[in-house]
């Protein structure tokens, strides 16, 4: 089906972290394979795999340095190749990652484009001169701390880096790395790929004038832990240029049939219009995330302003909603204050999959794994070494997934790349697998419940005025309406839901009276109801 990915539920694969095969303590496709039984039985459509290409690992396969192999910690093309078949088997699709923004310094190509101004990737990376005094061409700022410019003595330039030092920015002004990129892409579409997530989809070009970003305005008077938050990113990424490029992508897609593309819109001002602006019309990107939802707000009036402030701006525009990632503390910690943690994460599984649009589920989350704490000595997240102690990094997210309560949780035979402690450890698969009431048999019912009912797939959403901490929306489709009532709180709550006329679908501590909906702490309901 050309347009599978309206309404799908995606579940993203942390491959370091999903199954060890081989016992290096590390994950890799062939382990992700095993498990894909899990995966199906969950009732998604499709996997996202973080990346799996060769790299130096500095930030963890996001600093590519060849774009169609696979690195050989995770296996051959010829294990993604079984990967691939056994997914589209089992009625999976499969999306990886794509980091077009920038390559590693290991690539080829910036070894070669650092070696001289006038070799032929000279201009395939953005290189400027310095300042008079000596200081970088403007005041942009690396996402993970320190300038965005990195001096190479050889050219005696400054050359651009939004994120590591070991991860240069392309030159998106030069239509050859364009037109490269897309074949890279290609390669892959060729393969059998059913789409693309695209990392940091709003950094492809930057500013022709390198002119300054001016300050924050939120942060300009209060330093914040990483001063990147200080400024206002207008000149360093999102350029109207980037649209162009988002129209390219689309193009090759649209020459295969049923393909995808997510794109992950990094920005902190701007993030909702920037995704609706990207998705807007059937020539970008087909859908898009921002981080609104992966941050600490946990209010009926926030989930509801994302989503209709996303549709105020492109009615035909699509959104991809999550609660957690490979990138953000997971949201039973994220959110503990707001409920016992299994009550709290089934909550949080019917809003999510009761929302209008498409969904991404991160890997455990099924599980309602929490996070870990992650101690200095055990750390590998490079952003974490720079802000500690008052920003712990990404590991705490990223640590081993748990399938029973054996030693490691059966992820390795060997010595995990992050560790598995015993909080996690209780969140085994086995220990949840045909429980009732289980998160993991919760997210069953809920995933097969969405499946069941296009109203949740496909449905317009309309929001019941509710007293916070009450999120209440009727999604409606053909005649079909159906009252999607949470309880954010801790304290039980009584709400009026007009037109209902009963219960239907999973629900938890909740009882309908008339259209009298009683809802106990992280309570939730789905409510028939009449027009």
């Amino acid at each position: 089906m050309q347009d599978w990915w309206r309404g799908s539920v995606t579940y993203q694969v942390y491959p370091r972290s999903f199954q060890d095969s081989d016992g290096d303590g590390i994950g890799d496709l062939a382990g992700i394979t095993r498990r894909l039984d899990h995966i199906a039985g969950l009732g998604v459509d499709a996997i996202w795999l973080s990346p799996i290409f060769p790299s130096p690992m500095d930030d963890m396969g996001y600093d590519v340095s060849d774009y169609t192999a696979i690195d050989p910690l995770f296996g051959t093309l010829a294990d993604f190749d079984a990967l691939l078949q056994r997914a589209h088997g089992l009625g999976l699709k499969v999306i990886i990652d794509q980091v077009l923004s920038h390559s590693s310094s290991e690539h080829p190509f910036f070894k070669e484009s650092r070696s001289s101004r006038d070799n032929p990737k000279a201009d395939w990376y953005v290189w400027a001169d310095p300042n008079p005094d000596g200081s970088p061409p403007n005041n942009w700022l690396s996402v993970f701390g320190g300038s965005a410019w990195e001096w190479n003595a050889h050219r005696r330039q400054y050359y651009l880096h939004n994120f590591l030092v070991s991860q240069p920015d392309f030159n998106f002004h030069n239509p050859e790395v364009q037109d490269w990129l897309l074949e890279q892409m290609r390669f892959w579409l060729e393969r059998g790929v059913d789409g693309f997530r695209l990392d940091t989809v709003n950094f492809y070009f930057h500013d022709a004038e390198l002119r300054s970003n001016p300050p924050n305005p939120a942060n300009a008077l209060r330093p914040a832990v990483n001063p990147y938050e200080m400024q206002d990113h207008r000149f360093s990424k999102t350029q109207g240029e980037n649209i162009g490029f988002l129209l390219r992508m689309r193009a090759l897609l649209d020459e295969y049939e049923g393909r995808t593309m997510v794109g992950e819109v990094g920005e902190d001002l701007r993030g909702l219009e920037i995704m609706a602006e990207y998705t807007s019309g059937p020539e970008r990107l087909h859908m898009a995330y921002t981080f609104e939802m992966l941050k600490k707000h946990f209010t009926a009036a926030h989930f509801r302003h994302q989503i209709e402030s996303f549709y105020d701006a492109a009615p035909e525009g699509w959104p991809c909603w999550a609660f957690s990632n490979h990138d953000v503390i997971r949201h039973v910690t994220r959110w503990a204050e707001h409920g016992a943690q299994d009550d709290l994460a089934r909550l949080a599984a019917g809003m999510l999959l009761s929302f209008e649009g498409s969904v991404c589920l991160y890997q455990g989350e099924e599980l309602g794994q929490t996070e870990t704490d992650v101690l200095y000595d055990e750390l590998t997240d490079p952003p974490a070494f720079t802000f500690w102690p008052d920003y712990k990094g990404r590991d705490g997210c990223r640590t081993p997934m748990a399938w029973d309560a054996s030693a490691n949780g059966g992820f390795t035979e060997g010595k995990p790349w992050l560790p598995v402690k015993p909080p996690q450890l209780a969140r085994n698969v086995a220990a949840q697998e045909g429980v009732a009431g289980s998160v993991l048999e919760t997210y069953r019912e809920l995933l097969a419940f969405r499946k069941a009912n296009r109203v949740l797939v496909a449905g317009r959403s309309r929001f019941l005025d509710l007293p916070e901490p009450v999120l209440g929306f009727v999604r409606e489709l053909d005649g079909e309406a159906l009252a999607c009532v949470f309880n954010l709180g801790r304290a039980p709550v009584s709400v009026t839901v007009p037109g209902a006329v009963r219960l239907d679908g999973p629900s938890q501590a909740a009882v309908l009276e008339g259209e009298a909906l009683r809802l106990g702490p992280n309570g939730f309901g789905y409510c028939r109801v009449t027009g």
